[in-house]
């Protein structure tokens, strides 16, 4: 597999966050900040892209870099909008997409990562550009879009009663 120390690390925290959101969407169709699993997504996220910045297994700044601060910018923003604007209604709508948007994305090197490596000696594709990978991705963007759609319409109703 050829991980160094902090690939390891990164990997462990990652595969964390990625349980804990998906842990949220099932209990609570989101990324929940307010609950112990949304804070492990959060600060595992931070970790995670983070740490991806030091890892690189083609040398210098890459696209992957580019994916790790654009998730870390959309996990502080939720963030901010979770902790500084609580009632806002609105706030309510950008900040589960962008949590959502930064689990998606985070989903894009995962599955990368994941089928070029496993299993050991016979991965699930050759590269990235591999139809396993890019069909593995279009399903994963559908299913993003419906459950924003999902997200969405919660989110109305539960403005909509919290209004009442």
């Amino acid at each position: 597999m050829g991980l160094s120390s902090l690939g390891i690390f990164h990997t462990i925290i990652g595969v964390g966050a990625i349980i804990a959101a998906v842990t949220d969407f099932i209990k609570y169709g989101k990324i929940n900040l307010n609950k112990v699993s949304g804070k492990i997504y959060f600060y595992g996220t931070i970790i995670t892209s983070l740490t991806a910045l030091g890892i690189s297994k083609h040398g210098g700044f890459n696209p992957g870099h580019v994916f790790s601060v654009f998730i870390l910018i959309l996990v502080l923003a939720g963030y901010f909008l979770n902790s500084k604007r609580k009632n806002s209604a609105r706030a309510r709508y950008f900040e589960n997409f962008w949590l959502s948007f930064s689990f998606l994305l985070s989903l894009v090197p995962t599955v990368n990562e994941t089928f070029t490596r496993v299993p050991l000696g016979h991965p699930l594709a050759k590269n990235i550009a591999d139809p396993v990978i890019g069909n593995t991705l279009v399903f994963i963007l559908l299913f993003f879009i419906a459950g924003s759609i999902y997200q969405f319409k919660k989110q109305k109703f539960i403005n909509k009663t919290v209004a009442l």
